[in-house]
């Protein structure tokens, strides 16, 4: 999916453009970025309403392209600028962070699909 169908599909706006056309082809809405660390698949738009320099630099560490963040909220300039430093696209959205998901689940972007729950899952195994 491209950046223009997720802005027009949430009613939001780029702010932060991409260093060069992107393939979005997961969404992930979380405001734990550790679950983000340990979940998330290449190609993935991250959906949050954390807007401080610590989502860029998970985003940065997970090799995600892009960042939507909602409810209205536009980040500080510092992590605007980080995110055009590291090559991060930042979009806004109006919506919540539910109807957000919703609204681009709609239009055709997938999630990631079920995830392993497994109390053995959570805990790293010894070599």
């Amino acid at each position: 999916m491209r950046l223009e169908e997720i802005i027009a599909a949430v009613d939001g706006e780029i702010v932060v453009n991409p260093p060069s056309e992107l393939d979005i082809m997961y969404g992930f809405a979380s405001d734990l970025m550790s679950d983000v660390l340990h979940l998330i698949k290449p190609h993935t738009l991250l959906i949050t309403g954390l807007t401080n320099i610590q989502s860029i630099r998970t985003a940065e560490m997970a090799d995600l392209p892009a960042i939507l963040f909602v409810r209205g909220k536009c980040p500080p300039p510092e992590t605007l600028e980080l995110a055009k430093q590291v090559g991060v696209a930042i979009l806004l959205s109006p919506y919540t962070m539910f109807e957000t998901s919703g609204k681009l689940f709609q239009v055709g972007l997938q999630g990631q699909g079920k995830v392993d729950c497994t109390p053995e899952s959570a805990v790293p195994q010894a070599a």
